[in-house]
């Protein structure tokens, strides 16, 4: 683990690493017709890669995961503002580490930040150079695809020809599938959650409606807010509608209990009366100071378009995982 101490929790400090590539005389053309002066990736690397180098397994996150997977991790530069105490700890800690499922005495884990998020990727928050500006509502759209591409390229910049597994959950799987059936020498297992080989449509409104949410924030203002208020309103509105497809009923139900009522934070006709209600609305507002609107968007764009087969040149599901016939598969996934 790139780790220089161990916490009192027991848990390693990691670092953030960034890699770069690309220039204003090559750039990184993107699928949706736009273009990238260059792109740096912020990414952190738990455990050690072995001497065969086919011990790596890559992680993809989900919408509004990080690049920071496990341990502790008390801030990384260029996102200051952004890296709240729900970011210190690693989203999927329980499961990375030595001794753990993906355990790091065997394994070398990489995790990546996406094009177009905010963690120090390349992104909407980021410097446009030809204005000496974020770039905001002017960043360009990312395909899903483009953004496994990415990864692909740190990959080569890491050494890794073949990994040993992929894996990702939600959004994070979409992409596990889409590195697997388009680059398929370069991985042996492959590990999708909670996901699917295309978009549901449940899933096109639910994510609809959060991007309605925060365009129509009266803040927004074509994505070009940096210098002024940000849509916090519209963010939060959309922070809740993803929030419940995520946590079961069951779960969101028992987390609520704990909830403390405040009916006075909110100014309109209406007072909140329940602790679901209390603890969906906690839960927004808490998102809002460590997530950016520009990036939410990007992501759920990238989200709305992607296409399985049609990024890998065919037209049907069996075609495009012809070419997998060599990969082992561990499918988790949900009934609900």
């Amino acid at each position: 683990m790139t780790a220089s101490s161990t916490t009192r929790s027991g848990r390693e400090e990691t670092t953030t690493r960034f890699y770069s590539y690309g220039s204003s005389s090559e750039p990184l053309k993107l699928r949706g017709g736009g273009q990238l002066p260059g792109v740096t990736l912020a990414y952190e690397t738990y455990g050690s890669l072995n001497e065969q180098r086919d011990n790596a397994i890559l992680v993809f996150h989900a919408l509004s995961g990080s690049q920071h997977a496990a341990g502790y991790n008390p801030g990384v530069e260029g996102v200051e503002t952004l890296w709240t105490k729900d970011c210190e700890i690693g989203w999927w800690d329980r499961f990375i580490g030595r001794g753990k499922a993906f355990d790091t005495n065997r394994f070398y884990i990489v995790c990546a930040n996406y094009i177009g998020g905010c963690y120090g990727t390349t992104g909407p928050s980021s410097i446009d150079s030809r204005t000496g500006k974020p770039y905001g509502g002017d960043f360009p759209r990312v395909a899903l695809a483009d953004i496994v591409d990415s990864q692909v390229q740190l990959l080569d910049h890491l050494g890794i020809d073949k990994l040993h597994a992929v894996t990702g959950s939600s959004l994070g799987g979409m992409m596990c599938l889409s590195l697997a059936t388009r680059y398929p020498e370069r991985v042996k297992v492959v590990i999708p959650i909670a996901t699917g080989t295309g978009i549901t449509n449940l899933q096109r409104i639910t994510n609809f409606e959060q991007i309605y949410a925060i365009e129509n924030d009266p803040h927004f203002n074509g994505g070009h807010y940096y210098e002024g208020p940000a849509p916090t309103s519209g963010v939060a509105l959309a922070r809740m509608i993803g929030h419940k497809t995520f946590v079961s009923l069951k779960t969101l139900e028992l987390r609520a209990k704990s909830e403390i009522l405040h009916p006075e934070d909110e100014g309109g006709f209406y007072r909140i009366t329940h602790s679901i209600e209390s603890y969906l609305l906690h839960q927004g507002t808490k998102f809002v100071s460590r997530f950016d609107a520009n990036t939410y968007l990007r992501i759920l764009d990238a989200w709305q378009t992607f296409d399985l087969t049609g990024d890998a040149g065919v037209t049907s599901v069996s075609e495009v995982f012809r070419l997998c016939r060599n990969q082992r598969y561990l499918v988790f996934s949900i009934d609900s």
